[in-house]
């Protein structure tokens, strides 16, 4: 028997590991799936998008099966840990992802109050009545809403919990001026989230004709949309009960430690379903024989009666 000796090095046969070099395969392949998430962030009117809103989408895009079975009801865990996703951008470069907005700071600036006394010739827009506001619970969400025009679409503004709470005085009595007015809460499926509107209903205080309304998530819009859930420890028993509109395996879900984020939700469909919940429902459209009816009687250069 001959013995074996190593080969050389660049022989067919050798079995010495060849140098790694650039990325790997499992980097690349995130990598792509980044790409392709921002590609379906964005759609085909160029949503700008938060770098959480683009995590939860690039683990749908990782989990296919997840968007096939839409009609199951059920909140599977993220296939894509946030930290590899954090590090895979970090690597790629923010600035190269089209449409992704940019972090919001640790501290943001206050928001400017109003003066207490308007200058002379200037209108106080806070003498008019404010027929809706929108207070989000996560400032990045508020941040993305603005910067898609949702407030001047839905002439409704936007605001975050940090800045509306405590609601200033002013702003108040505006929404009391309004005859009717509502604030639309829009927060995480957990329980500082499903806590968020008595916090608002508790700073208004007693102010007649303003409703608090909750546009959700609470646990089953998470489970009929599919989307990624995570866990972390059993909360506290919240101070006061539970809104009597969850159902008792909503409320067995949140002890549990489970939580869905809004971010979770694809940012074409929150934008439009925040605008279809704060503008309201829209008017029917008129046929073409209302319209030529309408016409009869419009005045100037209308049709003749007879």
């Amino acid at each position: 028997m001959t013995p074996r000796h190593p080969q050389a090095p660049g022989s067919g046969t050798s079995t010495a590991p060849a140098p790694r070099t650039g990325r790997g395969p499992g980097a690349r392949l995130l990598d792509l799936a980044i790409t392709v998430a921002a590609a379906r962030a964005a759609g085909p009117g160029g949503i700008r998008f938060t770098e959480r809103q683009l995590y939860y989408e690039t683990c749908r895009v990782l989990s296919p099966a997840a968007t096939l079975l839409t009609r199951v009801p059920r909140t599977p865990a993220p296939p894509l840990r946030l930290p590899a996703f954090t590090r895979a951008l970090e690597a790629r470069g923010r600035e190269s992802v089209e449409g992704l907005l940019p972090p919001v700071p640790a501290q943001p600036p206050a928001l400017p109050r109003p003066p207490a006394t308007p200058e002379p010739g200037e209108p106080d827009l806070y003498a008019y009545g404010l027929p809706r506001l929108l207070v989000c619970q996560d400032r990045s969400i508020a941040r993305m809403l603005l910067a898609n025009h949702v407030h001047l679409e839905a002439a409704c503004p936007v605001l975050a919990a940090d800045d509306a709470l405590p609601l200033a005085p002013r702003l108040v009595t505006a929404l009391e001026r309004a005859r009717g007015a509502t604030v639309h809460v829009l927060h995480d499926a957990s329980p500082e989230g499903i806590e968020l509107p008595a916090l608002i209903r508790a700073a208004l205080g007693r102010v007649p004709g303003v409703r608090i309304s909750s546009i959700g998530l609470v646990p089953r819009h998470a489970a009929a949309l599919r989307l990624p859930t995570g866990r972390g420890p059993a909360p506290a028993p919240p101070p006061r009960p539970w809104p009597p509109a969850l159902r008792p395996q909503e409320v067995q879900w949140l002890a549990g430690g489970r939580f869905a984020q809004v971010a979770a939700v694809p940012p074409a469909r929150l934008v439009r379903t925040v605008l279809r919940l704060t503008r309201g429902p829209r008017p029917p459209r008129n046929s073409l024989w209302s319209e030529l009816r309408g016409l009869r009687t419009t005045g100037f250069l209308s049709w003749p009666a007879s």
